[in-house]
């Protein structure tokens, strides 16, 4: 992985000094070298900031084609790109790199940019066509490597964070609607980010700029298929063909030019893919978990467990709660995002360890769930469809029972604000809006009543719906309509960008996710929902596919959340210092959207209490904090309403 960043001035004079600032500001994400290319008329440039995986001799880039009209810059891996360059040459397109990022030039010379389609992996670029006088920037299926940017009279600027653009001029403010968006459903906009003036490309979304004119089009959605027209198959031909697609997905992630490691939980997840690597491997792997010193939270045996069986070296990172205080301000500011719990600081402990042993390159386990279904709140959402039809209320206070750190986040805790626009659009409210809107609702009660003036007339979950294409949703099963929405909401603006690339890349470690390779995912987007969910026991089919590679205890295993020990429940003295003093500095003076009396009255209450109240509050806190800490880092003025 790497950073890039470009500009397209309508004046000219892009200066080089001016690029070079935008690539210190992403020095974590590629600190093996750096390269600028600015157009002869000085109204276009392009940076890239590399971490070398692939062809460190000779992958440096900006790349360019052999007549030099056609420039790039490339954050990401394109996996098969072996098979690919091998088409190309047969078609006399000439390389200069053994790079995987070089065949993004030849397939646009060869296709244009249907050049999409033929691109598999985790990706974001930039390439400027000087003949056609066109920037064609485009964002993988899922949203896994990020892109942002910002459109001024100037022109127009892009990077693959947003401290780049602060670094290029921007000026950095709060975006009011898409903080009052985030307060109300814990995440901004698909288009947008906490940053005033400061856009992200949606996932699947490619644009093209011509003549300071941007033009956006999609080319990749979900898709899930309706409910009548899933594909027969029997069990078997679902497991083998589950457990073919993934397999290679893995094995193509294996591949580097520097050593790979893998993080390991105690879940399904992580273990599969480490099960699959293993069996692929003539050596002991590499796999690095977390260790919470509260049970609930520590899954470092089932680790252990699993790394004994697989035959792996574990290395055990231990996280206390002082260690979340103090790694938290750093882990905002590289993520640029808002958290609900101190897995966020967790992650960034993490990926730092990760880094400090040697290694640049980490297989994880994220998508899973959203690819078979493995959250608790699709499972309400099945039994509210009516797939159990006696006992429905004691089925979801079992399932409420067995999660209890979901509480709060993933299933619904209190009052909620008004959902009724998600269930005039498709029929049912989805479980996790609803814990969401809970969520919302107490962190309302502690918004300012200036700032919530400015937005009396303002309903996020219609905002919401009016930005989903009607035809993703009708016809589906609920449960996939909620895995639709939670794909583009949680998924790709906290899990894979805040959660994933931030903490990942803030110590310069690709991820790499091979659940979420998209020719798995259409495989698996027509199967019936009974393959994913059966007798109300998540991934189904995926359990039987790696049923080979994992333990008995991994096989049974219900679906366990990352997250840290919440501070709401166990915050020792320093993290309750920690706490009392950001809320009480002159600094969150300068947040605009909070009241502080009502958090300190919060804090007050905690003690009064029970524990499932506390770990609903979790989530307000973190999120008070982490506001707090963004105002901090970036120094932002308020914006406009």
């Amino acid at each position: 992985m790497c950073g890039i960043t470009a500009i397209l001035s309508r004046n000219g004079g892009i200066g080089k000094a001016q690029m070079q600032s935008g690539l210190a500001a992403l020095h974590h994400r590629g600190p093996d070298g750096r390269g600028v290319w600015i157009s002869g008329d000085g109204k276009t440039g392009l940076g890239h900031t590399r971490l070398a995986v692939i062809d460190p001799a000779t992958g440096a880039q900006p790349l360019c084609n052999e007549t030099g009209h056609i420039h790039a810059v490339v954050n990401g891996e394109f996996y098969g790109h072996e098979k690919i360059r091998t088409a190309l040459e047969a078609k006399k397109h000439i390389f200069k790199t053994r790079s995987d990022s070089e065949i993004l030039i030849h397939l646009y010379e060869e296709y244009g940019t249907e050049c999409l389609q033929y691109l598999r992996g985790e990706f974001a670029f930039l390439l400027w066509d000087a003949e056609q006088q066109i920037l064609f920037a485009a964002r993988d299926r899922f949203g896994i490597k990020p892109l942002c940017y910002t459109q001024t009279a100037e022109g127009v600027c892009f990077a693959s964070e947003a401290k780049a653009l602060f670094a290029m001029g921007v000026p950095a403010a709060w975006d009011h609607y898409a903080f009052y968006h985030a307060a109300s459903m814990q995440y901004v906009p698909q288009d947008r980010t906490l940053f005033k003036n400061v856009f992200q490309l949606k996932p699947g979304h490619a644009l093209t700029v011509k003549n300071g004119a941007p033009h956006f089009f999609k080319y990749w959605d979900l898709d899930y298929v309706p409910e009548d027209e899933t594909e027969t198959r029997s069990e078997a031909e679902w497991i083998e063909a589950v457990a073919e697609q993934f397999s290679e997905a893995v094995r193509l992630r294996l591949v580097a030019d520097v050593p790979v490691c893998f993080h390991l939980s105690g879940g399904l997840d992580s273990s599969a893919v480490l099960g699959i690597a293993a069996n692929e491997s003539s050596k002991p792997l590499d796999a690095f978990t977390v260790s919470f010193a509260h049970d609930g939270y520590d899954e470092r045996k089932l680790a252990e467990e699993t790394a004994a069986h697989l035959g792996a070296r574990l290395h055990t990172v231990s996280v206390s709660q002082d260690d979340l205080v103090r790694e938290l301000p750093d882990a905002v500011y590289y993520g640029e995002g808002l958290a609900v719990n101190g897995h966020l600081a967790a992650k960034y402990i993490l990926n730092r360890h990760i880094r400090k042993h040697g290694f640049k390159v980490a297989l994880t386990g994220e998508g899973a769930d959203e690819v078979f279904a493995g959250y608790p709140h699709l499972r309400q959402d099945l039994l509210v469809s009516g797939v159990v039809n006696e006992n429905t209320s004691a089925h979801i206070e079992k399932l409420y029972a067995a999660n209890p750190v979901s509480t709060g986040v993933q299933l619904a805790y209190g009052k909620e604000l008004p959902t009724s626009a998600v269930a005039q659009h498709i029929g049912h409210i989805p479980s996790f809006l609803s814990a969401k809107a809970a969520l919302g609702n107490r962190i309302h009660g502690v918004l300012s009543a200036g700032y919530k003036q400015n937005f009396t007339a303002t309903d996020c979950y219609a905002d919401l719906m009016q930005q989903v294409p009607s035809e993703q949703l009708q016809g589906r099963h609920p449960v996939n309509n909620a895995l639709y929405l939670w794909t583009k909401l949680t998924l790709a603006n906290y899990i894979l960008k805040t959660l994933g690339d931030g903490m990942e890349m803030a110590h310069s470690v690709e991820g790499r996710l091979p659940f979420l390779d998209h020719r798995l995912f259409e495989t698996v987007r027509k199967m019936p929902l009974a393959m994913k969910i059966r007798n109300m026991r998540e991934k189904h089919v995926l359990r039987q596919a790696v049923r080979p590679y994992i333990t008995d205890t991994v096989y049974n295993r219900e679906k366990h959340p990352f997250m840290a020990p919440p501070v709401s429940l166990y915050a020792d003295a320093a993290l309750g210092t920690f706490i009392q003093d950001s809320i009480r500095s002159k600094s969150f003076g300068a947040v605009p959207f909070f009241d502080r009396r009502k958090i300190i009255a919060l804090l007050d209450g905690l003690p009064m209490q029970d524990a499932k109240t506390r770990t609903a509050t979790e989530p307000v806190l973190m999120t008070v904090l982490t506001t707090h800490l963004l105002q901090q880092k970036f120094r932002l003025a308020g914006g406009v309403a």
